[in-house]
């Protein structure tokens, strides 16, 4: 997915043309992964691009966060344009369309309008009916919504749902900020998630079950300083590196010990992490802490920078295109981000 791509991968197969097939409301319910898709911008840009408008190194990067790359929005290229490609692969995959979809949550940091929601002007583009909105839990964004749909196809809210992460970082850099500008990227990943009766026990497919958490106090740590109404601030993006490493491996690997625990499995059933491409040390971090080998991690922060809300349904679409993510296997999902916040989703696909 090194290029503009609207990605799609195989998926459940749909119902037969013409079919209705029977929503037993009171079987057990579970969200079942159907379809995956994403989106990458035109524009590549290599650190040694970067090095030309920024004082920095691809060395200097390299060392620090494992990015060697990433890809930036054109003027085109909005949350809502990548948006919907990433939701039409997603349901082109699932062998759906936009009357399928009952409701959209899209996770992003950096909507194109402060309102309506960037997930409506998706629903108008989709031709879908049913609801749609935005959630805003910073890099987390996309295992809190895949947590809010979960609960909606469980209780019957919906029966299809889009899930997807958008991201246009690169309009909130401050780019004489080299220890931030040069992290993000842009992009976009979805899911379709399948409202599925009668499936129970962790060896049947769909999310297991999801853990949310947040903790305000440590909401200056990583920050937009910009808001609504208030000019005199320029909307950018503000970290604290160190304190955001120093929070995020213990917190990630507790939420992860909470979705295994759940389920009476452990580290060793797990497949496939994909965690949250913030950084590679973070990545090393929390699988060293889980004892999973590199092997068994999908690690695109090097390609893809940090798309925030988008990295996790990137990296997934990446892996399951390229065949080493397959269904059947059991795929553990962890994010961490501004807030703070974090989280973690456990799926068998």
């Amino acid at each position: 997915m090194d290029r503009q791509t609207a990605t799609t991968v195989s998926a459940l197969q749909p119902p037969a043309e013409g079919a209705s097939p029977a929503f037993d409301r009171t079987a057990p319910v579970r969200a079942v992964l159907a379809g995956i898709g994403a989106y990458l911008p035109l524009n590549l840009v290599t650190n040694e691009a970067l090095a030309e408008r920024v004082d920095t190194s691809d060395a200097w990067i390299r060392e620090r966060t494992g990015i060697r790359q990433r890809y930036l929005a054109a003027p085109h290229e909005t949350c809502a344009y990548m948006a919907t490609a990433a939701a039409r692969a997603a349901l082109a995959d699932a062998g759906a369309v936009g009357s399928d979809v009952d409701a959209i949550i899209l996770g992003t940091s950096t909507p194109d309008q402060a309102f309506p929601s960037t997930a409506t002007r998706v629903q108008a583009e989709l031709g879908a009916g049913g609801f749609a909105f935005d959630l805003s839990a910073a890099c987390s964004g996309f295992v809190y919504a895949l947590s809010v749909a979960d609960a909606m196809l469980r209780t019957g809210q919906a029966r299809g749902c889009l899930v997807i992460g958008s991201e246009v970082f690169s309009r909130i850099m401050n780019w004489q900020d080299r220890g931030t500008c040069v992290l993000f990227g842009d992009g976009a990943g979805a899911v379709f998630l399948r409202a599925a009766p009668g499936l129970a026990g962790p060896q049947t497919p769909g999310i297991l079950s999801t853990r949310l958490h947040s903790d305000g106090r440590l909401g200056d740590i990583l920050y937009v300083d910009g808001s609504v109404g208030r000019p005199d601030r320029p909307g950018h993006l503000v970290m604290n590196g160190r304190e955001v490493f120093r929070h995020a491996v213990h917190l990630l690997a507790g939420a992860v010990a909470e979705v295994l625990a759940d389920n009476g499995l452990t580290a060793a059933d797990v497949d496939w992490l994909i965690p949250h491409q913030a950084n590679a040390r973070i990545i090393e971090g929390v699988s060293r802490r889980l004892g999973l080998p590199a092997e068994r991690v999908v690690i695109t922060v090097d390609r893809h920078a940090n798309t925030s809300a988008a990295s996790i349904p990137l990296a997934l679409a990446e892996a399951y295109a390229d065949g080493r993510i397959r269904r059947g296997q059991l795929v553990l999902l962890e994010a961490l981000g501004g807030g703070l916040t974090w989280g973690s989703a456990l799926v068998r696909m």
